[in-house]
C-alpha cells in the first residue's frame, strides 16, 4: 500500500514543521514554496518550551536547542536604562520545563529542511488550491508544473493566505494592529550587555544575543498602516531610538541599512470557524495571525505542525483527525491571539499618565521576583504535545477513510 501523500503550500517555519512531522509519520510530502529559495527573513525567533517539545515529537528539538544564544539574565527596561523587572532563562526553564531558545530564522529553517528527503521541497513553485477534496475525492493543487493530487493539503501560506480566503470567503481576515515592527541582525557590540526588552511611550526595543556572535534586535512603534521612511528605515530607527540606553545606539551604528526589515503587524480579531475544510488544514499565520508580543507566532505554528503529525500517524483517519485538529488548535490559538493582543495594547500606551501607571505596576511586580514576570506565559509555554488513545492504532489502518 503506497504511503499517503500530503502537499504543503508554503515553505516557512510552520509549513516545514508540518512537512517534517508528517514525513516522520510515514507520509510522502511535497512542499511548494513560491520564493526561489528557502531564504527566510534575516531575523531572529524566540522558541519557548512549548515549541521545543513540539519539535521533539519528530526528533528536531535537540538540534534547535543547540542554536540557543541567550543563557544569562535579562529583563524589562526603560529607555533611560532603568530596570523594571529582571528574569533569566534559568527561571523560565524551571517554570516551564525548558529554556527559551533564540535563534536565527535561517538556522531554524535549515534544521527543519534537513528532516525532509531530497526533492521534497520545490522552490519557485507558487501553488493555488483548486479543490479542497472530500470523502472519496482527493484534494487538488495547481502549480506552474501541473496539477497535484493529495490525500491532504496543508495551507501554510502566511498571513494573507489565499487558501484561507478560498475556504472561508465570508471571514473578515486579519486586521491592522496599529503598530509596525523593525528587525535587524548585527555583529555583537564590544561592550557586553544583558538581553532586554525596553518599553517607551508607544514604542519598544529588544536586543538578544544569538549563538553565533551576532545580535538580534527588534523594535515596535505605533504608526499608520503602510508607512515607510523617506530616507530609509535605519534612519527612522536612529531618530526614534538613537537616544536610548546601551546597546541600542551601538546596534544602530553597526546596522546595514539594507538589512533592516519593516513590517506592519496584522492579527486575527475574529477566529476562523474551523482550521480545516475538506482535506485541507490551515496552520500558522494562515489560521491564526497574532501580534509578536508574546513571542508565540512561530511557536504556535510549530505546535500546529507537530499536532497534525501526531493525529495523522501512519495513514491516519482524516475523518477523525482533521476535526480533532480543529478541536485542539482552534481554542488554544484563539486564546494565545487574544492574550498577545492584550500585551500589544499595553505596550502601545503613549499617554504620559497611562505610561506612568504601567511603569509603576511593572516595577511593583518585580518585587515578587521573576515568577510574576513569567506568569504571562502560564498556560502557553507549559504546553505538552497531546497523546490520543487512538493515535497508535492508526498505524495499522489502511487508507479506507482517504
Amino acid at each position: 500500500m503506497p504511503a499517503p501523500r500530503a502537499v504543503v503550500i508554503g515553505g516557512g517555519i510552520g509549513g516545514l514543521t508540518a512537512a517534517a512531522a508528517l514525513h516522520h509519520q510515514g507520509w510522502t510530502v511535497t512542499v511548494l514554496e513560491r520564493a526561489a529559495a528557502l531564504e527566510p527573513a534575516g531575523a531572529g525567533i524566540a522558541l519557548a518550551a512549548n515549541a521545543l517539545r513540539a519539535l521533539d515529537t519528530f526528533g528536531a528539538g535537540d538540534a534547535v536547542r543547540a542554536l540557543s544564544g541567550w543563557q544569562a539574565d535579562g529583563g524589562l527596561r526603560l529607555p533611560s536604562g532603568r530596570w523594571l523587572s529582571r528574569t533569566s532563562n534559568e527561571a523560565a526553564a524551571r517554570r516551564f520545563g525548558g529554556p527559551v531558545v533564540v535563534a536565527h530564522r535561517a538556522d531554524l529553517v535549515a534544521v527543519l529542511a534537513s528532516r525532509l528527503p531530497e526533492g521534497a521541497v520545490r522552490t519557485g513553485s507558487p501553488a493555488v488550491l483548486a479543490d479542497p477534496g472530500g470523502p472519496g475525492r482527493p484534494a487538488r493543487v495547481t502549480t506552474p508544473g501541473g496539477e497535484l493530487e493529495a490525500d491532504l493539503v496543508v495551507a501554510a501560506d502566511g498571513i494573507h493566505s489565499a487558501t484561507r480566503a478560498l475556504l472561508f470567503p465570508g471571514h473578515p481576515g486579519p486586521v491592522y494592529a496599529g503598530f509596525t515592527v523593525w528587525r535587524v541582525v548585527v555583529p555583537r557590540p564590544a561592550e557586553p550587555f544583558p538581553a532586554h526588552e525596553t518599553w517607551g511611550r508607544g514604542m519598544i526595543w529588544g536586543t538578544i544575543p544569538l549563538h553565533d556572535g551576532r545580535v538580534y534586535a527588534y523594535a515596535q512603534a505605533n504608526a499608520p498602516a503602510g508607512g515607510r521612511s523617506p530616507d530609509g528605515e535605519l534612519n527612522e530607527l536612529r531618530r526614534r531610538y538613537g537616544g536610548w540606553h546601551h546597546p541600542v545606539p551601538a546596534i544602530l551604528a553597526a546596522a546595514d541599512p539594507a538589512a533592516v526589515l519593516r513590517n506592519d503587524v496584522h492579527h486575527a480579531t475574529t477566529p476562523l470557524p474551523a482550521h480545516h475544510r475538506g482535506r485541507v488544514v490551515l496552520l500558522g499565520d494562515a489560521a491564526h495571525p497574532m501580534t509578536p508580543n508574546l513571542g508565540q507566532g512561530g511557536c504556535q505554528a510549530i505546535e500546529d505542525g507537530a499536532v497534525l503529525g501526531l493525529l495523522l500517524a501512519g495513514a491516519g483517519d482524516l475523518g477523525r483527525a482533521l476535526p480533532a485538529y480543529t478541536a485542539q488548535r482552534l481554542p488554544r490559538t484563539t486564546e494565545v491571539v487574544r492574550r498577545s493582543a492584550r500585551i500589544g495594547r499595553l505596550v502601545s500606551l503613549s499617554a504620559p499618565p497611562a505610561v506612568a501607571l504601567r511603569t509603576a505596576a511593572l516595577g511593583a511586580a518585580n518585587l515578587f521576583g521573576p515568577r510574576v514576570v513569567l506568569r504571562s506565559h502560564d498556560g502557553i509555554a507549559d504546553w505538552h504535545p497531546p497523546v490520543h488513545p487512538y493515535a497508535s492504532q492508526t498505524k495499522a489502518r489502511t487508507r479506507e477513510a482517504l
